[in-house]
């Protein structure tokens, strides 16, 4: 893959956001507030699909232990801290250099060994790496070539990895609810954050996949509900927010 390939994934204009709230990522108040409340959901759905893949329990003290795991967009570490708490080898990588900084930092406050770095997945996939496990959560709609995105995405994996991938919907609901209701009314994020047209819907993120060389195996719905302010995994609501796990072939 050429540097020219590396270079057209990546917007700049996505990661200047994200470089302008990067020191807020540990508070759970702040502009990350949504992502702290959805962390536990995704963590359950992502720990579940990585146990049942690797026949690892999850009761174990560090059922990871010996998975190689990549968190693209890894942002301060909020999914990367828990999968190394669970024994997992983890690699953090994120496009806005800002992030990493942010993220080494809280990782030693707690006492975890990280490699966080500066970098995108293309460059990684240029550079040889392999992972057994990647995580890509909430990335694809930032990025400027969704396909040369997640054809990288694969090319990280071993056969037989394993990728789970979040995004948003596109729809009417989801524009009321992600641009509307988390942008402009609950203001949990800035304004421009999110662009709708940029969204995916299952059915196309499957077919994205597919043209990847991945095996899509799963999608789940995650539910958020206003009254208990708490989030919830479903198997048929993906009108918004909704997560999906993919496999690169054995002999792939």
């Amino acid at each position: 893959m050429s540097a020219t390939q590396i270079a057209d994934t990546v917007d700049a204009a996505e990661i200047a956001k994200f470089e302008a709230m990067a020191a807020e990522w540990w508070d759970p108040s702040g502009k990350f507030k949504p992502l702290h409340m959805l962390n536990p959901c995704r963590l359950d759905y992502i720990t579940a699909q990585v146990a049942a893949e690797f026949d690892r329990d999850r009761k174990a003290p560090r059922p990871f232990a010996g998975l190689r795991l990549l968190d693209i967009g890894c942002g301060g570490g909020l999914l990367a801290e828990p999968m190394a708490r669970l024994g997992a080898s983890v690699v953090g990588a994120d496009a806005a250099a800002r992030n990493i900084p942010v993220a080494r930092i809280h990782a030693a406050q707690s006492g975890l060994d990280i490699d966080y770095r500066h970098t995108t997945a293309e460059a990684l996939a240029a550079a040889g790496e392999v992972f057994d496990v990647v995580l890509n959560m909430e990335v694809i709609e930032h990025v400027a070539d969704p396909p040369a995105y997640l054809a990288a995405c694969r090319q990280l994996l071993r056969p037989g990895g394993l990728m789970v991938a979040s995004t948003l919907n596109r729809n009417p609901k989801s524009y009321a609810m992600a641009i509307i209701g988390a942008e402009r009314v609950m203001r949990w994020l800035p304004k421009g954050t999110h662009d709708w047209s940029r969204f995916v819907t299952p059915d196309e993120f499957f077919e994205l996949l597919r043209e990847a060389g991945l095996d899509p195996v799963d999608r789940k719905g995650f539910v958020f509900n206003p009254l208990s302010w708490t989030w919830r995994i479903s198997d048929r609501d993906l009108s918004v927010n909704y997560v999906t796990t993919s496999l690169r072939p054995a002999e792939g």
